[in-house]
């Protein structure tokens, strides 16, 4: 990605790592030029940089597709270096080391003024491209979306919107059957990927738009049109087509127990990714936040309009992982996967993040059984500019 690693080399023992695959240890990572140089096991290195606590998990960093804002920021308010960076530095305590971040419907100027400095936000460490969710939406399943903002992109917009491809890795979320199929051939073969949301499409619409390159659904189950009998929806085409990946907002709130089961029998490890969907106040004590002049309260970890209507989650990686282990009762190694491996296959990054082997990215975190992070590395930079500051240095 554009955001270079460090010179340095540093090499990190720990008593367990996840490879991205297994779950193995104790063993040593040796970093060079911000890439993994080698792993090897058995006796952790007595010599290593950096000694990680006994109860420490050595992962591959966890990669967020959608998040809101984060530290106090809303992006749509600050689509600015500046609000990028915060957003990115307090989803980082959470274990994000790289993330899309995410621009919610709004008025053309908006779109253009975040277009205006991509170039300058992908040198942000974590930064892989950006999320576009809207303003192509069905406003019968708007969410929190505001539905005056909502509307078919002009050519405006569209020159906008195409400028995100290429650059980083970055995706739009629309409903299909809300634009041309044409329009999708367009954004795709400007370097997007797609995702369909917030949509009431039918499973032959889906199905038409995934043989036009669709390859995501955004936050399954929530803003969509569900499983019937007859009429499978979104949601039925979403469980049932092994093309597609799907993100899926694990708080305990946007989807209930049975249903992240479901989704997860149906898609397994390698085509559900956990994703935060987080708002200004992840990082934050704050309890409230305006959202495009409406005021949304969290209470009892729920953000909510004034109409009771779900504005995105308050949630981290970190902790979505712990809820993905209790909630769909999977096992830890499978957790990780769907916030590390599947979002970067999702970005087509798989032979780059993901995985802790020699060659790939050296992003990565480090926590404890309680799932707090007590450490991440971007490119071998730790969270500090250093190896971290929760790491025990030999």
């Amino acid at each position: 990605m554009p955001h270079a690693g460090s010179s340095a080399s540093l090499t990190i023992a720990a008593q367990q790592v996840f490879d991205g695959t297994d779950m193995r240890g104790p063993g040593s990572v040796r970093i060079s030029q911000g890439r993994i140089e080698s792993i090897t096991f058995g006796e952790a290195e007595a010599r290593a940089s950096i000694r990680l606590p006994a109860d420490a998990i050595l992962a591959p960093g966890f990669i967020d597709i959608q998040v809101n804002g984060g530290g106090g920021v809303l992006l749509n308010d600050q689509p600015t270096e500046a609000g990028v960076r915060r957003i990115i530095e307090a989803h980082r305590k959470g274990g994000t080391t790289g993330c899309l971040p995410t621009l919610i419907t709004d008025r053309s100027e908006v779109i253009e003024r975040l277009a205006a400095v991509v170039h300058a936000c992908l040198n942000i460490p974590g930064v892989l491209g950006f999320h576009l969710e809207g303003p192509a939406l069905n406003r019968s399943r708007k969410g929190i979306h505001p539905e005056a903002e909502i509307r078919v992109p002009d050519q405006r917009d569209l020159a906008a919107i195409k400028s995100f491809g290429g650059r980083g890795r970055s995706m739009v979320t629309l409903a299909p059957e809300c634009v041309p199929a044409s329009m999708i051939d367009e954004l795709i073969g400007a370097g997007l990927r797609i995702a369909a949301g917030h949509s009431d499409a039918t499973a032959a619409e889906i199905g038409q738009a995934v043989d036009h390159g669709v390859s995501g659904v955004t936050h399954l189950f929530n803003a969509m049109s569900q499983l019937n009998a007859r009429e499978p929806g979104l949601v039925g085409a979403a469980l049932g087509d092994d093309r597609l990946f799907a993100g899926i907002i694990c708080d305990g709130i946007h989807v209930d127990r049975t249903g992240l089961r479901v989704a997860f029998r149906c898609k397994g490890r390698d085509r559900l990714t956990l994703v935060t969907d987080a708002m200004p106040l992840a990082g934050t004590n704050d309890r409230q936040f305006m959202l495009q002049g409406r005021q949304i309260t969290l209470h009892e970890n729920r953000l909510t309009g004034p109409d009771g209507t779900l504005a995105g989650a308050h949630l981290t990686m970190i902790e979505a992982v712990r809820n993905a282990v209790a909630l769909l009762g999977i096992s830890l190694v499978d957790a990780l996967i769907m916030a590390s491996r599947t979002p970067a296959a999702f970005l087509g990054l798989e032979s780059e993040f993901g995985r802790i082997t020699p060659g790939y990215r050296a992003d990565l975190v480090a926590f404890n059984p309680n799932f707090e992070v007590v450490g991440t590395w971007i490119g071998g930079v730790g969270s500090t500019g250093e190896a971290s500051e929760a790491s025990h240095r030999g």
